[in-house]
């Protein structure tokens, strides 16, 4: 059985549009990716640097234009937790990136399979 030209040239397209949009979304996610990597660096080196100050060194955290005192142990525990919730961020973008890649392959794939099933 044959699939009229119509028919097959309005699932072509639609599949091409899957495949598009899941190529920009690809980019969108890998630069946030990067930007959250980014972020976790910054504050591992963070970390690290603050891990080197003594218990009696006053820290201050910026709040708009001012500075304010923050005791060491609240900073560490607020470090911690962003990078924690950094790091789950990153994990849940690359499952979307995955499923992304996923689709944008699988699309490509029918659209060879069509143009070859139909002879063209």
């Amino acid at each position: 059985m044959s699939i009229p030209n119509e028919a097959l040239q309005k699932l072509v397209q639609e599949i091409e549009t899957q495949a598009i949009t899941a190529q920009r979304e690809i980019n969108v996610v890998k630069a946030a990716v990067a930007s959250k990597q980014r972020d976790m660096r910054m504050l591992e080196l963070t970390t690290t640097e603050v891990e080197q100050l003594s218990k009696d060194t006053k820290v201050y955290e910026g709040v708009g234009k001012m500075f304010m005192f923050a005791p060491l142990d609240g900073v560490q525990k607020r470090l911690a937790s962003e990078t924690a919730e950094l790091k789950s961020d990153v994990s849940n973008l690359n499952k979307k990136l995955h499923y992304l890649e996923t689709t944008h392959k699988n699309s490509r794939e029918h659209i060879d399979q069509i143009f070859k099933s139909s002879g063209r």
